[in-house]
């Protein structure tokens, strides 16, 4: 099992304005997959955004980070930014995977800036901030996501089969 952290990016959500519905439907559909033992709702900032995920990876050692909102067009949605703040290494096929499945959906799936990648060993992805969104995108990453995570931990080998 594995340890997880959610963040969601939400202004009204992290006043107490809003229901955070997206950061519901993540943890809804990790049971399999491990433990959500953190979770936090920050403003839309980038400072901020970045300040949870660091925290959540160096000081917690959360295996995963799952964040939700604040990956599309508009002025405050900087969550791409601020995870390309703190990555080593990005991890691209997830969120083109993610995106791909999703343009069967809707069109409007291109306009996804969702980024991936990891902090040392935590493996850290940007999902979207609507709960429908949310669970689009985690059903096409959920089959990797175990072995993945192994890999990071240096628990598995290569994906490579013979």
């Amino acid at each position: 099992m594995f340890s997880i952290g959610i963040i969601t990016a939400s202004d009204k959500g992290s006043r107490g304005e809003r229901e955070d519905l997206s950061g519901k439907a993540i943890a809804e559909m990790l049971t399999g997959l491990g433990t959500v033992d953190h979770y936090v709702i920050v403003p839309d900032e980038r400072a901020a955004l970045s300040q949870a995920m660091i925290h959540m990876a160096d000081n917690l050692r959360v295996d995963l980070i799952l964040t939700t909102g604040g990956t599309g067009f508009g002025p405050r949605d900087v969550t791409p930014e601020a995870t390309l703040d703190v990555i080593d290494r990005q991890a691209p096929g997830i969120p083109e995977a993610m995106r791909a499945k999703s343009m069967a959906v809707t069109s409007r799936a291109m306009l996804s800036r969702a980024v991936a990648g990891l902090r040392a060993r935590t493996l850290i992805i940007n999902l979207p901030g609507s709960p429908k969104g949310v669970r689009e995108c985690l059903a096409v990453v959920l089959p990797a996501l175990e072995h993945g995570l192994a890999i990071a931990r240096g628990e598995a080998g290569e994906c490579a089969r013979p």
